[in-house]
């Protein structure tokens, strides 16, 4: 069924496509949404009749699940909004604010659960496990199942953190109902009173799992760096461009799926036909967009490639730079002669445990480069953050 589902929106186009996105996001949240309210009233009527909190507990969690769905579903509505005077970088950001707005949810729940629990662990009622009730849980398990799969597999073909989130939540939930059974089972059989301890253990389940998706929602909505995957794919295809001699400064800002942008420098040889250079940028722009749905804009860095004594106290600096630090590299490098001393102007990449002593490797690179060249250098450094090189 979810390959079915697949098909069918491919034949819409690009799955990364806002509205495409948004179509297959809704459709998850309404089947999130019958399929939760389902599974909690049914719990929710057994719990009781057994006098199970955890079953309760898990009931309630289920009706969590449901209102997070609602929340997806209308986040995902309102990503389809097109970009305005306001709003200029579009509306996908809604997507990670449902996702915050879940994770508020789950952790209200998780809370009042623990309470609940408590109370149970207090004051120990018996637990009756009857046939109809080990059914319902295990038709439970067998439903989040397959939405687990349904919401992992949606997930990662259309790139979506709600919908992966989904899937991990409903995955959590096959291993809370079946805590939840087991209790019910041992309770019946045994007479250990074990039936608050396992709600308490959904319970704090709950929290962490609202908690960690908290965590990412926020990191994504501060401006989380960059996916790894997606900076590799930009720099693959600006390294394999022609005429391409460096590049720099990649930025990149997540407005939401189908709405990222990012700046990069690129180094040509300065002897290149300006008009050709740009003409090339202009190309590698369109293509990052139509190839990655990146609004990339580059900018052009001529460089010297035929000075050997800029290369030669390029690759001396370099040197000298290396044995404080392998990852310490070099860019933008220009000089500028004097009657009394010289000026090297270039910008240096730092690892972030380095930043601290900026200075300090200011100071000793001045001072190498007059013991091996006898001559005096001022360094005029930029200094970048690593992320970005």
């Amino acid at each position: 069924m979810t390959k079915l589902i697949l098909r069918h929106y491919m034949k819409k186009g690009d799955l990364n496509n806002v509205s495409v996105r948004a179509e297959i996001g809704k459709l998850s949240g309404g089947i999130g949404i019958f399929a939760n309210i389902l599974l909690s009233l049914l719990k929710l009527i057994i719990g009781v009749i057994s006098s199970s909190v955890s079953i309760v507990a898990d009931a309630l969690n289920n009706f969590s699940d449901a209102a997070s769905s609602l929340i997806t579903l209308i986040g995902f509505k309102l990503t389809e909004k097109p970009a305005d005077a306001d709003h200029p970088y579009g509306h996908a950001r809604y997507e990670y604010l449902s996702a915050l707005a879940v994770s508020a949810v789950v952790f209200v729940i998780g809370f009042e659960l623990g309470k609940s629990s408590v109370e149970k662990i207090l004051n120990p009622t018996e637990v009756k496990l009857s046939l109809v009730s080990a059914v319902v849980l295990l038709v439970s398990i067998g439903v989040k199942l397959w939405l687990s799969h349904f919401n992992k597999v949606l997930g990662n073909a259309t790139n979506s953190s709600a919908l992966l989130a989904t899937a991990t939540d409903s995955r959590n939930d096959v291993i809370a109902t079946s805590v939840v059974l087991l209790s019910a089972v041992i309770e019946h059989f045994t007479q250990f009173k074990i039936d608050g301890f396992m709600g308490l253990a959904v319970a704090i389940f709950i929290l962490y799992s609202g908690v960690n998706l908290a965590r990412e929602t926020v990191s994504r909505l501060i401006g989380q760096g960059a996916d790894t995957e997606l900076k590799k794919l930009i720099v693959d295809y600006i390294e394999s461009c022609p005429h391409v001699l460096g590049y720099h400064d990649l930025m990149v800002h997540d407005y939401g799926v189908g709405r990222r942008f990012a700046s990069l420098h690129v180094e040509m040889d300065r002897r290149v036909d300006p008009l050709f250079c740009h003409e090339l940028i202009d190309d590698m722009e369109r293509e990052c967009f139509d190839s990655h749905k990146v609004h990339l804009v580059i900018h052009y860095d001529p460089v010297e490639t035929d000075n050997p004594e800029i290369d030669r106290l390029k690759n001396l600096v370099s040197s000298i730079l290396k044995k404080k630090n392998e990852n310490i590299s070099i860019h933008d490098f220009r000089m500028v002669t004097g009657d009394t001393h010289t000026n090297l102007i270039f910008d240096m990449v730092l690892p972030e445990a380095l930043q601290g002593e900026k200075d300090e490797i200011k100071k000793a690179l001045e001072k190498e480069l007059f013991e091996v060249e006898k001559k005096t250098y001022y360094t005029v450094v930029t200094f970048d953050l690593e992320h970005f090189n």
